[in-house]
């Protein structure tokens, strides 16, 4: 499956299809099994693409589904007003927490990701990405990626945590409820992805500009035109030369 395939089927599924069922299904149905279809839609997606799409566990895939089985439970959790709020806030509270405690202790969670994104598939590779990923600079920059995410996800909890407060004002099981979720939903869903989608690519862009920084070039080819594993290669040639 592409890219954009995949997006789409995202934001179909993450998005559209339960505001479309918390609009439009909660008096037919009941507005509770209205809402339990809405919100585990999104969470049964999620491991659908985990199992029968991607088919690969690795750390990013487990952070997600450790991400979306605390949203499922979460759904059980009847309440409303500020508890509601909190409630709807919860994976916001993930990321802060599993970001900033890799921060705190000074191993960046940023690190498994680019570890993942660039699979060493042998254990040299693995080797000689450590020891870039261990370079100062690269580490400091990982430091700041991580640190960037802290801030986009505080940023957007309290965001998601006061739209709720304020708009989600009517008593959980009620159709008026449901209206309400899908008014916050419809804005949460797509706004505040976009901030989370810039903090990551500026994320990635700082750690990739230090660690090409470390990497040198091949005649009449710029860094980029260059597969990264010739380079480190070309890179662990030099210094043994």
């Amino acid at each position: 499956m592409n890219r954009t395939t995949k997006l789409i089927l995202d934001i179909i599924l993450g998005a559209v299809i339960p505001i479309a069922i918390l609009s439009y299904l909660s008096e037919p149905m009941g507005a509770i099994p209205a809402y339990i279809l809405a919100a585990l839609i999104p969470v049964g997606w999620v491991f659908a693409d985990l199992f029968f799409i991607t088919r690969r566990f690795n750390f990013i895939t487990s952070y997600i589904g450790a991400a979306a089985i605390i949203r499922g439970l979460l759904t059980f959790w009847f309440v409303d007003g500020l508890l509601f709020a909190i409630k709807d806030t919860a994976g916001f509270f993930v990321a802060i927490a599993v970001f900033g405690g890799s921060v705190i202790i000074r191993r960046p969670i940023m690190t498994q990701f680019f570890i993942q994104a660039l699979n060493p598939d042998t254990p040299q590779r693995e080797r000689s990405l450590e020891t870039l990923l261990d370079t100062s600079s690269v580490h400091r920059a990982l430091m700041i990626g991580s640190m960037i995410i802290v801030g986009v996800n505080i940023l957007a909890a309290l965001a998601n945590f006061f739209l709720n407060l304020f708009i989600v004002t009517a008593t959980f099981g009620t159709d008026l409820f449901n209206q309400q979720v899908a008014q916050v939903n419809a804005i949460t869903r797509i706004a505040l992805t976009i901030p989370d989608m810039l903090g990551f690519g500026v994320a990635l862009w700082l750690v990739y500009h230090e660690l090409y920084k470390h990497l040198p070039k091949e005649d009449g080819k710029s860094q980029l035109e260059s597969d990264f594993w010739d380079l480190v290669q070309l890179r662990e040639s030099q210094q043994q030369s």
